[in-house]
């Protein structure tokens, strides 16, 4: 049954549910495996209930989540009402902040495969009185598992990966340890299975490591994962996306951008925007615009420092999307007189389109391309402002700087300065493969609004100084 046959379905049988629930007759029934890739590689199994299950396991959230929620420990910020991953990062600040420049990382290896059935139930009946739930809960512990190739196994240990109900497992489960972290005067910061303890030295890190790595595997019969576990500086450690770095001048902790958010940005990027799209291209735009501000909202906490990367990734985006187009139009004459419609001088956009032979991606590059399809161009097709956001913030964060001028499509982000900032005077020439070509590339005026051959019309009039830029 689908999510969409639910309703009717409830309609006509909720009495029959209900009375299986009150007498506890309800059998839960086979959970579905699913494997997904990890970030940083292997699979992730997850275990996904059938529709009848998920809604029973949401009502029981409902009434379980007000009851534990009380008594969790105030550093748990994963998956509880009025807490969220921002608070986390920003609690991981105040604690870096007071002076404590190590982490403790330590990573749970198959955490939710590795669940204690015994000790989670027996938590469970330290505040759950109602037998019938208790005697429910475990059913749907152990509800037997079908593997992708058909095959059906029992479940001994682990709680199912993406129920409504493994957040609040997971939690109870954690509570424990968040606990005795507490009463031993660590300061620590839980998300999930996610958890960083802060030290003042490494030689305390690993003392502390080395302890509670001890209780967890001893108490709670969990397995740490002594690979990717490690006492380290803040700044290399991945904290839900996130590094922290302590700026020794100012005394500010910095949010900055993890190696790994930026490679899997790159990676959604480049899924978002394929060479070979066939659609328009304000189709293109409007899919990457959902997962842009899904990203910015989320991310969009990082430190002033980190807006240089992100112009990084909105430049990199722009450029797949100059691609997409020029393979659009085929032709480099059609490529050319469309420059030329977009306000590029006829002599620069002819000579350097014509110029050797370039695949589309090299052609997404030259500066005639950079001034024609510039940010204006995509915001007019319904581009999400993502400039806007970063210069606002960068204006609010930096002190001014008569030459902190914006970057633009112009030039490659990685070559530029990494302090956000242009040395070079508007009167110094830059030079490409052709010959020299003045800064006031593009100043003449555009002709007249024509449509384009690719059924997108043009800008009309002057192009601004932020435009070109």
């Amino acid at each position: 049954m689908t999510v969409e046959k639910l309703a009717e379905y409830f309609e006509r049988h909720e009495a029959q549910l209900r009375g299986q629930l009150l007498d506890g007759s309800y059998r839960p029934q086979p959970v579905r495996r699913v494997e997904i890739p990890k970030p940083d590689g292997g699979m992730r199994k997850l275990g996904i209930p059938t529709v009848i299950d998920r809604l029973v396991q949401q009502a029981m959230l409902q009434v379980m989540q007000r009851s534990f929620d009380a008594s969790f420990c105030e550093h748990s910020y994963g998956f509880r009402p009025g807490r969220s991953a921002k608070q986390a990062v920003a609690r991981a600040q105040e604690i870096v902040a007071s002076g404590r420049s190590y982490v403790v990382d330590l990573d749970l290896e198959k955490f939710f495969d590795l669940v204690c059935h015994q000790r989670l139930t027996a938590k469970l009946a330290e505040r759950v009185s109602d037998r019938r739930l208790l005697g429910l809960i475990g059913r749907m512990l152990k509800a037997k598992v079908v593997l992708p190739d058909g095959a059906v196994i029992d479940s001994e240990q682990g709680v199912p990966q993406g129920s409504p109900l493994s957040p609040l497992m997971s939690n109870i489960v954690l509570d424990e340890l968040d606990w005795e972290l507490a009463r031993r005067g660590h300061r620590f910061v839980r998300y999930a299975d996610d958890g960083k303890l802060y030290v003042r030295s490494e030689r305390a890190g690993r003392r502390v490591m080395a302890s509670v790595t001890e209780f967890i595997q001893r108490r709670l019969r969990l397995k740490v994962n002594e690979a990717k576990s490690a006492v380290a500086r803040p700044e290399e450690r991945h904290f839900l996306g996130f590094r922290l770095r302590l700026d020794p001048q100012s005394g500010i902790v910095e949010v900055l951008l993890s190696e790994r958010t930026m490679r899997n940005a790159m990676q959604k990027v480049k899924q978002l925007t394929p060479r070979t799209w066939g659609d328009t291209l304000v189709s293109c735009i409007a899919r990457i615009n959902a997962w842009l501000r899904g990203w910015h909202g989320f991310f969009g906490i990082a430190s002033a420092a980190e807006i240089q990367m992100m112009r990084k990734i909105d430049a990199h985006l722009r450029r797949r999307l100059r691609a997409i187009l020029l393979r659009h139009w085929r032709r480099k004459r059609t490529i050319a007189r469309n420059l030329v419609k977009l306000g590029v001088p006829r002599r620069s956009a002819w000579r350097q389109v014509y110029q050797g032979h370039r695949s589309w991606w090299a052609l997404s590059h030259i500066p005639a391309v950079d001034h024609g399809l510039n940010r204006t161009f995509f915001r007019e097709r319904g581009s999400w402002p993502w400039s806007r956001c970063t210069a606002k913030r960068a204006s609010t964060s930096s002190p001014p700087n008569r030459h902190n001028w914006r970057y633009g499509d112009d030039f490659e982000v990685a070559n530029r300065p990494a302090a956000g900032v242009i040395t070079r005077r508007p009167e110094e020439p830059y030079t490409n493969s052709v010959r020299t070509v003045p800064w006031e590339l593009g100043r003449a005026t555009a002709p007249a609004t024509r449509e384009i051959s690719s059924g997108v019309p043009s800008r009309m009039g002057r192009s601004t100084e932020g435009e070109r830029r």
